[in-house]
This record gives C-alpha cells, sequence and structure tokens, in this order.
C-alpha cells in the first residue's frame, strides 16, 4: 500500500500527456492498469447503488459512500460491503468526501438540483466524476460543468449508459454511414405505466434526515413524502421532468447519430426551432411536469421527435430480437430504410421488405469511467456529450413551460431576442448553495 501511495505521489508530481483522443493533465496521477480506482459514492438510493456495484464488478473500490438518509446508508452501505468485502467509511456531508485525499474519483448519483455545486466543487478538489443523467437543472449549469472539466482536467463521465453499449454504437455507424440513405427524421420514444403519487399532506422528514440540506440549493418548502426519495423527479424545483429522467436516453442515442451526420460542432448538432406540446392527461395527481408530451427539435435539414407516454407500454411494437414490448425505443428513418435500436437489439426494414436485425451488445459504462481514470482519455459520454444531450431536454421543458414554439441560435447557444426564454436558461439558489466560481 506504501509503495502504492509513493508511486501516486511520484506521477501526480511529474505527470504525464496522452495524445489521440486524450489530454494532457500534470497534476493527475496515472493509475496503473491493474490498480483499482479508489472511489466516493455521492446518493446511494436508486440509481446511485447500481452504478456502484457495477463500478465494483469492474474492478474499483468504495472508500466512502455519503447521503444524508441513514436508512439508505445502512442498506446501500450493506449492498456494496457484500460486493467488495469491505464495508465503506459513511459520510452526511459531501465536503468531507471531496477533502480526501485517497478518493480517486466521486460517483454522484443526487437528485438533479444538486448535481452542479456538487459536480463543480468535487472538480475544483482534484476528483474525476461520473454524474448520473441528467447533467444538470440548466443551460447555464451545463456550460459551468463541462468549462471545469475542462479547467480542472477532470475525467467526467455522464450517465447516458448507452454511449457505452456496442450494438448501440453500431446502430449508428450504419445510420451515419449512408446505407439508411438520406435521413429526414430521428424519433425518440419511452413508453412506461406510472402510478398516482397521490396528493399526501405535508409532514415530517425521516429519521436523522436533515431535510433543509436536502432541499439544499431549491426553494424553502414543508417536507412531503412527494417531495423525497424517487418521487421528487416529478415536481420542477428539483428535476428535469420525464424528459430529463428517461426522455435523455433515447434523445442521445438520436443525438448521436447526428453527430456523426452533421459534424460534432455545437452549432451542427443543435436544433433551430424547438416545439413541445403535452400536459398531465393520464393521473391528475400533486406531480406537476407532463405525463404525456411531444417535443420536435427542428435542424432545418432533418427533424429529430421525442415522446413521452406513461400510461401503457408499446403493446404493438416487439422487442428488436423479438419477446414482448419495450420500453425506450431510437428510430432512423432513411429513404431507403428504417432502423429501430432498443435496449434488446437493432433491426432495420429495408423498402423492398427485408429485415435484417442484430442482437445487443456488451460494454460497461462504469467499466469505461474506471479505464479513463487510469489513462487520462475522455470517456464515452464525456461531460461535453452529456452536456448537449441534457440541453435538447432542457430546450423542450423551455418550449413546455412558455407554452410555444422557441428559437434556438446554435451557434452563441441563446435564444436572441427571446428574453423570456432567455430568462430559463438559469436559475436563483438559495442562500448560501449558490454555484462556486469556475
Amino acid at each position: 500500500m506504501q509503495e502504492t501511495q509513493n508511486r501516486r505521489s511520484f506521477l501526480k508530481g511529474a505527470g504525464a500527456a496522452l495524445a489521440s483522443g486524450g489530454f494532457v493533465n500534470l497534476n493527475q496521477a496515472a493509475l496503473g492498469a491493474n490498480e483499482k480506482v479508489t472511489l466516493a459514492l455521492i446518493g446511494g438510493r436508486n440509481q446511485g447503488r447500481g452504478v456502484a456495484l457495477r463500478a465494483v464488478q469492474a474492478g474499483a473500490r468504495f472508500k466512502t459512500f455519503c447521503d444524508l438518509d441513514p436508512a439508505i446508508l445502512d442498506k446501500t452501505g450493506a449492498d456494496i460491503e457484500k460486493a467488495q468485502g469491505e464495508k465503506p467509511r459513511f459520510e452526511k456531508e459531501f465536503e468531507r468526501v471531496l477533502d480526501d485525499k485517497d478518493i480517486d474519483a466521486v460517483v454522484i448519483a443526487v437528485p438533479d438540483h444538486w448535481h452542479a455545486r456538487i459536480a463543480l466543487l468535487a472538480c475544483q478538489a482534484g476528483k474525476d466524476v461520473y454524474c448520473e443523467k441528467p447533467l444538470c437543472q440548466t443551460i447555464q449549469e451545463g456550460r459551468l460543468i463541462r468549462d471545469a472539466a475542462r479547467k480542472y482536467n477532470r475525467v467526467f463521465q455522464v450517465g447516458t449508459q448507452r454511449r457505452s453499449g456496442e450494438h448501440f454504437r453500431s446502430a449508428v455507424e450504419v445510420v451515419a454511414g449512408g446505407k439508411l440513405g438520406k435521413v429526414p427524421l430521428i424519433k425518440a420514444w419511452i413508453n412506461q405505466i406510472r402510478v398516482s403519487i397521490g396528493e399526501p399532506p405535508d409532514g415530517t422528514p425521516p429519521p436523522g434526515v436533515d431535510y433543509d440540506r436536502w432541499l439544499g440549493p431549491a426553494p424553502k418548502r414543508p417536507f412531503n413524502e412527494n417531495r423525497f426519495h424517487y418521487l421528487w423527479r416529478f415536481f420542477w424545483d428539483y428535476g428535469n421532468s420525464e424528459i430529463g429522467n428517461q426522455g435523455i436516453h433515447v434523445l442521445d442515442v438520436g443525438l448521436w447519430a447526428i453527430q456523426l451526420m452533421r459534424g460534432s460542432e455545437n452549432y451542427q448538432c443543435l436544433p433551430k426551432r424547438i416545439s413541445s406540446t403535452g400536459g398531465i392527461y393520464w393521473l391528475h395527481d400533486a406531480k406537476e411536469v407532463p405525463d404525456t408530451e411531444v417535443v420536435s427539435y427542428d435542424y432545418g435539414d432533418m427533424m429529430l421527435n421525442f415522446e413521452l407516454r406513461s400510461f401503457a407500454t408499446d403493446y404493438l411494437l416487439p422487442h428488436p430480437s423479438g419477446g414482448g414490448p419495450a420500453n425506450f425505443y431510437t428510430a432512423y428513418y432513411g429513404t431507403e430504410g428504417t432502423l429501430i435500436v432498443t435496449d434488446s437489439g437493432w433491426e432495420i426494414h429495408w423498402k423492398d421488405g427485408r429485415v435484417e436485425t442484430t442482437k445487443p451488445g456488451g460494454g460497461s459504462h462504469e467499466g469505461n469511467f474506471l479505464e479513463c481514470v487510469k489513462n487520462r482519455r475522455r470517456p464515452n459520454s464525456d461531460v461535453e456529450i452529456g452536456r448537449l444531450s441534457t440541453m435538447l431536454c432542457h430546450l423542450g421543458n423551455i418550449s413546455y413551460k412558455l407554452g410555444r414554439d422557441v428559437r434556438f441560435d446554435s451557434r452563441n447557444e441563446n435564444f436572441g431576442d427571446d428574453q423570456e426564454a432567455n430568462r430559463l436558461m438559469a436559475k436563483e439558489y438559495r442562500a448560501p448553495y449558490v454555484l462556486p466560481k469556475v
């Protein structure tokens, strides 16, 4: 162990430069190929728990687990201990995690409204970051996080894990390679059956939970079970609606092909006009975000459409590899054929009636992140990739909130003279939880 620490100290002083997809970082240790990356988990009830267990399986070690709920610390902490054979240290304050020099990287899996503050401070503390999707709550936050990751030379992976799926990669390469002919339309949609969250009265937080701290930068409100574990995502204070919760996955697969077809410069892969329509048409309860929605992204020479359905699965359209209906779809409609991809594989329906299929491919998003922490290359869903797919969600939400179409200047990343829309690119933060300067 002492030899490992000495080697890390030496390499931190010497630094290393990597080309061909990597970046120069004079302050970061280069870890050996077989050395375990030391991680901390910040937020571990749901997705954070899954990311942590997959990271352990990929060879990581969690030294610390941070959460505000003692019940989650105990439950997920026990799962991590079982997976890695070592109990992580428990913390309630993520700032103490960032002060620990032994920790190479952090996994951020807290509610969306906390992502920006923790991510910025983590980059400044010299930690690499795996941040759950969506990256942030506003367009402004996304820029700040991207700038911080670049300024401090951080490996930064966003949890849009389909970017590490082999069959998703082969699908977008088929599309970008021109085999479908011209592709004027891409559709991305999700199907799920949500249950009512009801309208419970305000109450008291669970034992041991500092609810004011949980609210953090969000407005001060009384505790309500609907605004806490998981259900927070149905409220604008904390989440990005269903398009940011689930829709980002299928939109990101659509964006991936657009980047390959049109170019990776931001102005090339961002839309010019956005139109969102929808509402709460299914279950009228306490939630604020739509349960049914269609968003159209007009690129000038092609269209990307997103559709949300929260009341049924797609009974008529099975998995490409057979079986029952899927929940996440991305489809590319070309002049020569249509390609549909889900988690279960992809299939092409050619215009002559032929059908070509492929099975799902492997790929570990967490494993890719760990390798990049070691070799200092940019990961499959680098912060800028995650920022752009998250921005698609923000654009849809801004159009929805305004109840009208918006026109977007993709070069300057603003809405031109539309000040009403420009104001929604940022938000206010409750003191003292303002964002640190980058």
